[in-house]
């Protein structure tokens, strides 16, 4: 088994060939999409390791597919190499320098493919994780509820163990006191 899936998102069989190809033997399992909408729903379910997206595709364009995957923390930290062959339209909606992602122009051959995932690799990992994220925010309100009710319930337990432990204080005390008394 492959220890890393790659998801090819294009609507020319030829390009997803070419880059299956061209991948180590063994090292990599391909997941291909003919168009945006399938290759979305596959970023969604396979969670891929790397995507490579073509930005011109049928039923939704790599432009839009794009977008959707910038809206999701946990799809945009994955690398991405964006493909056409008119670097210049993709230029127009995405202003160079790339920062986050790596661009491969077609045709491309075995060594501009690996240059390109690993460039992807290392924009993924300069991408900053936001600051804003707590703890109680990752946390649901389900869960939220519950644990304040698991709180309480231990606040409650604790003092009736606090008075529980004053009563036994007390009777320690009285014992103690009955103690000295037999022993004078």
């Amino acid at each position: 088994m492959s220890s890393h899936k790659i998801l090819v998102i294009d609507d020319s069989k030829v390009i997803r060939m070419h880059v299956k190809d061209m991948l180590p033997a063994g090292n990599f399992e391909v997941v291909e999409a003919k168009d945006g909408v399938e290759g979305y729903n596959l970023i969604r379910s396979e969670h891929p390791y790397l995507i490579m997206l073509d930005f011109f595709l049928p039923k939704m364009s790599g432009w839009e597919v794009y977008q959707e995957i910038q809206k999701e923390q946990q799809l945009k930290s994955i690398p991405l190499v964006l493909m056409s062959g008119r670097k210049e339209e993709v230029v127009e909606k995405i202003p160079e320098p790339f920062e986050y992602f790596a661009f491969i122009e077609k045709p491309f051959d075995q060594k501009q493919l690996v240059t390109a995932i690993k460039e992807a690799m290392t924009k993924a990992k300069k991408r900053p994780v936001p600051a804003t994220t707590s703890p109680t925010q990752i946390v649901n309100q389900a869960d939220q509820s519950a644990m304040a009710a698991e709180i309480q319930a231990l606040n409650d337990k604790i003092s009736k163990m606090q008075f529980e432990i004053e009563n036994l204080k007390k009777q320690v005390n009285q014992l103690v006191g009955f103690i000295k008394k037999k022993l004078m």
